[in-house]
């Protein structure tokens, strides 16, 4: 490098203001210095004066509100997790809210709450087809982002939501049901369980199993149960239903808590000795148990946690960069797991939502602002390096 190129990296070198990555390489075309000059100069100057803390991005005080159907199920555990640490990440906040029940106009009223409160964004479970199209309309009117999480609107929706994190929902259905179609005897009756019929978050669900048996040219013969997203009705409905029909040869649920139920009858009356198979979704720790103990064929993993820490991710980054960074949808995945995968399930984990701690991660307590309240219970302690982490009690 001859002597004006080195004066001229040392002066980038020695620059000390922070500054963009765009603004860096515009300094330095301007400086006429090339991309490794730059690597090499200019870089070391920003290292000495890096963002905050947080893997090199700043931490803010955002505020997001995270719209639930179920906001007591079990299931959503780790999910409250997943967004706890990417606040304790990136210093933001956040509200869970919505309704116990699936209760649409709840949501809708949550939503609109959110937008009146100036939330930072929205992450909102799309279980009705056309009811949040308008308040979603009107948070993007104010400038707040708004995400779809664990259940979406279908395919040539008009709703605008910016992208949407989970699983796919229809096909998740259709390739559980081509799972358990092989283990089904030919011509056996079966049981498809739903909590909360037409609802965007299990229907597709119901429909990819109907779909499937249909492919397969009908190989079974099905009855539909509408088992309630109640635990002890769920409980009762199906096991009233094995009571009646003693010759089926299938249990299949559709959510967390009828998957739950379906062990449940299987270990009582103990149907897998009889050649029962009985499956269905996500990772209740009864449910685990379940197939520990061969009570259960399979259930599947949809990876709850991640469903609230990507949301509050892309929240975070499109807030942080004035919406260069789109929010773009993300698959959560489908994994099974059987009895010879359930011990890596089985550990404590606040992944999974077996356990509220993890390494010293500290959390902020949901924001207070008009129309917001903290939704959850929250006990403190000091950890060993004397970390203040508020940990969550009550779902």
């Amino acid at each position: 490098m001859d002597n004006e190129i080195q004066h001229q990296a040392d002066f980038a070198q020695n620059i000390s203001v922070p500054m963009s990555r765009r603004k860096a390489f515009a300094m330095a075309a301007k400086l006429g210095l090339g991309s490794a000059v730059l690597a090499g100069g200019l870089g070391t100057g920003m290292a000495a004066n890096p963002p905050e803390a947080g893997g090199g991005l700043p931490k803010k005080n955002y505020k997001f509100v995270y719209v639930n159907h179920v906001t007591t199920s079990e299931f959503f555990t780790p999910t409250i997790y997943g967004i706890q640490d990417a606040c304790a990440f990136f210093g933001c906040s956040y509200q869970w809210t919505g309704s116990q029940n699936s209760v649409v106009s709840e949501m809708v009223n949550a939503m609109q709450t959110a937008i009146a409160g100036k939330a930072d964004g929205i992450a909102v479970c799309l279980i009705d087809a056309t009811a949040f199209d308008a308040p979603t309309v009107n948070a993007l009117a104010a400038g707040i982002p708004v995400i779809g999480y664990n259940a979406d609107v279908p395919a040539g929706s008009p709703n605008k939501r910016l992208c949407y994190v989970g699983q796919p929902l229809y096909q998740s259905g259709y390739n559980i049901a081509t799972r358990w179609l092989k283990l089904v005897p030919k011509g056996g009756h079966i049981m498809l369980s739903i909590p909360s019929p037409g609802t965007l978050n299990q229907q597709p669900r119901l429909d990819g199993y109907v779909q499937a048996i249909k492919d397969q040219g009908s190989p079974v013969t099905y009855d539909v149960v509408n088992s309630s997203v109640d635990q002890a009705t769920e409980i009762s409905r199906i096991e009233s239903y094995y009571l009646s029909h003693k010759d089926v040869a299938g249990l299949f649920g559709t959510g967390g808590g009828d998957t739950h139920a379906c062990g449940f009858v299987s270990a009582k009356y103990g149907l897998a000795k009889k050649g029962v198979i009985v499956a269905g979704y996500d990772l209740y720790p009864q449910t685990l148990g379940y197939i520990k103990a061969g009570d259960m064929t399979f259930t599947t993993d949809q990876q709850p946690y991640l469903q609230g820490f990507v949301p509050l991710l892309q929240m975070y980054l499109y807030k942080l960069s004035g919406g260069a960074v789109a929010p773009a949808d993300t698959n959560t995945g489908l994994a099974y797991v059987t009895k010879d995968n359930v011990d890596l399930y089985l550990g404590k984990s606040r992944f999974e939502g077996s356990t509220s701690a993890e390494a010293d991660l500290v959390h902020r307590v949901a924001w207070s602002g008009p129309g917001f309240r903290c939704g959850h219970q929250m006990e403190e302690r000091s950890n060993s390096s004397g970390c203040v982490i508020q940990r969550r009690t009550k779902t």
